[in-house]
């Protein structure tokens, strides 16, 4: 199974990052997840939409490609990162390859609710029209005072969240799979 991720942060040691790396990891017996260079998109410009960057092409194409998608994402100010918000609006357009695409949503963050916010208004973007990507219902990740539950290399170690992802990884595998009839 092919999975593509998009990080809604640029941050050089962004939790999610790492987040995404340690799923990547280890679940590679189950998935295959690719990180996908959202930081390099130019911002989007709805004159280019129809020509846009070979950047956007490729990453589209990739998606267009992949059985899902995962999308790690900060919270800033309360909702996503400005890089997430305009890879979105690039996919949202013109060729919209999100539009039935099963999504998984994680968060990570040193604040103890996670990402609680960013991830609510995520899940209202991701039903826009344009976008209307099918969102893993029930199955919330927001990991707080990561900080405290992962190592300097990145790994999850935290016993009790390190079981909560892995049953929430099966779910988002069940969920591509029972999507796939869409």
């Amino acid at each position: 199974m092919k999975i593509v991720a998009m990080v809604g942060s640029n941050r050089q040691d962004s939790y999610n990052l790492k987040l995404t790396r340690f799923l990547q990891k280890r679940y590679t017996n189950k998935v295959e997840v690719e990180i996908l260079p959202i930081d390099q998109l130019p911002f989007y410009n709805q004159d280019e939409e129809y020509n846009p960057p070979e950047i956007v092409k490729e990453i589209r194409n990739k998606i267009l490609m992949s059985d899902g998608v995962l999308i790690a994402t900060p919270e800033y100010n309360g909702s996503i990162s400005g890089m997430l918000k305009n890879a979105l609006d690039w996919f949202s357009r013109v060729e919209q390859v999100l539009v039935k695409k099963p999504v998984m949503i994680v968060g990570a963050s040193m604040g103890a609710m996670g990402t609680i916010r960013a991830q609510m208004h995520l899940r209202q973007i991701l039903q826009a029209p344009g976008i209307g990507a099918l969102t893993l219902p029930g199955n919330e990740v927001f990991i707080g005072s990561v900080h405290e539950k992962m190592d300097e290399q990145g790994k999850l170690t935290d016993e009790p969240t390190i079981e909560f992802v892995d049953s929430v990884v099966d779910n988002f595998i069940d969920w591509v799979e029972k999507t796939k009839v869409f």
